[in-house]
C-alpha cells in the first residue's frame, strides 16, 4: 500500500482521534508517510475534512465533554482530555461549549434558555435561545417532548417558556426579555406557512469543527436548489468526507435555519432527515414550487 494512500492517511486520522492526549508533531507525521509538511497536511485535510490539529482539538473536545458530563473534576477533565494545562483550554472550550467548562459540567446553571412552541404548516415546532441567540429548533410531538429534549442538553439551566405561551402571560420583565424569541419563531413560522423569505435569525450552534464547517455550508446553499451529501462534502474541501456530512447534518440542532433538508443522495434520493422524509419532501415541494 503506498505510503500516502487514503487508507493510510485514513488509518492516521483514527489514532489522532484514539489517541488525542498525545503529542502529534505535524514533521513526524509527515515523515511516517514520506511527505512534506505542509504537503501531508494539505493531503490529510482534504480527505478527512479537517487539519491533524483540528481533528485532535475536536477528538479533545469530545473527551472533555464526556469527562464533565461524567462529574469529572474540572482540572482533572482537561488533563484526561489531553490538554495539558488548564489555562490553555478555557478560551476554546469555552466558544466550543459556548460557556465555561464548570458551567458545562454544572449543566449550565444560571444560563437563560427561552422557549416557545407554535403549531406550523408541518407539525409542532419548538424554538429555544440563549442570550447568543437560538439554539434549538426543532418539530417535536408536543409540549412535552420539546421540554425533554432542552432538559436533557441543559439539565441546570434556567428554562424559561415564553410568556406568549404561559397562560398566566408572564411579568412584564420576562417579557420584555423574550421578545426576540417570539419574533424569531413567528418569522420562521410565518416562512413555513406562506413562502416567505428565510428570515435572519442569529444562531448560537454547538459542535465540533467539521459540524461547524457543514452547518456554514448548508446556510449558502441558495432557496430552491439542493445539493449532494458527496457536493457539501467537496465544498468544504473533504471531497472524501461524505459520510461525515451526513452524520453533522444529522446531528443539526435548528431545523430549517440550518437547511439540512437541502442535501440529498448522490442518485436524488432524499436520504435521511431527522424530523422525518415527510417533512423533508415537503419542504424541498414548497421551495421549488414558489422561490
Amino acid at each position: 500500500m503506498p505510503a500516502a494512500s487514503p487508507e493510510v492517511l485514513i488509518e492516521l486520522a483514527r489514532r489522532i482521534t484514539a489517541r488525542a492526549d498525545e503529542p502529534w508533531p505535524l514533521a513526524d507525521l509527515a515523515a511516517e508517510v514520506g511527505l512534506s509538511p505542509s504537503a501531508f497536511q494539505r493531503r490529510f485535510t482534504r480527505l478527512v475534512g479537517l487539519s491533524p490539529k483540528a481533528l485532535q482539538d475536536a477528538a479533545r473536545l469530545g473527551r472533555l465533554k464526556a469527562a464533565l458530563k461524567s462529574g469529572s473534576r474540572v482540572t482533572d477533565a482537561i488533563l484526561e482530555a489531553g490538554f495539558g494545562s488548564p489555562s490553555r483550554v478555557y478560551g476554546e472550550a469555552q466558544r466550543a461549549l459556548g460557556m465555561t467548562p464548570s458551567a458545562y459540567r454544572e449543566g449550565a446553571p444560571g444560563e437563560c434558555i427561552y422557549w416557545a412552541l407554535r403549531e406550523t404548516r408541518l407539525g409542532p415546532l419548538a424554538m429555544a435561545a440563549t442570550a447568543r441567540g437560538v439554539c434549538f429548533a426543532q418539530f417535536v410531538d408536543g409540549e412535552a417532548a420539546a421540554s425533554a429534549q432542552l432538559s436533557c442538553e441543559f439539565p441546570k439551566a434556567q428554562r424559561l417558556r415564553s410568556p406568549a405561551d404561559r397562560r398566566d402571560g408572564g411579568d412584564a420583565a420576562t417579557a420584555g426579555a423574550v421578545a426576540a424569541l417570539d419574533a424569531w419563531i413567528a418569522a420562521l413560522d410565518a416562512h413555513l406557512g406562506s413562502l416567505r423569505p428565510l428570515p435572519a435569525i442569529p444562531l448560537d450552534l454547538r459542535g465540533t469543527a467539521f459540524q461547524q464547517r457543514v452547518w456554514r455550508f448548508l446556510q449558502g446553499i441558495p432557496l430552491g436548489e439542493t445539493r449532494s451529501y458527496a457536493e457539501v462534502a467537496a465544498g468544504i474541501g473533504a471531497a472524501r468526507a461524505s459520510r461525515a456530512v451526513g452524520s453533522a447534518c444529522g446531528a443539526n440542532p435548528v431545523a430549517v435555519l440550518v437547511p439540512c433538508h437541502r442535501v440529498l443522495r448522490g442518485d436524488g434520493g432524499l436520504g435521511g432527515y431527522r424530523w422525518g422524509q415527510e417533512r423533508k419532501a415537503a419542504l424541498l415541494a414548497a421551495e421549488a414550487a414558489g422561490r
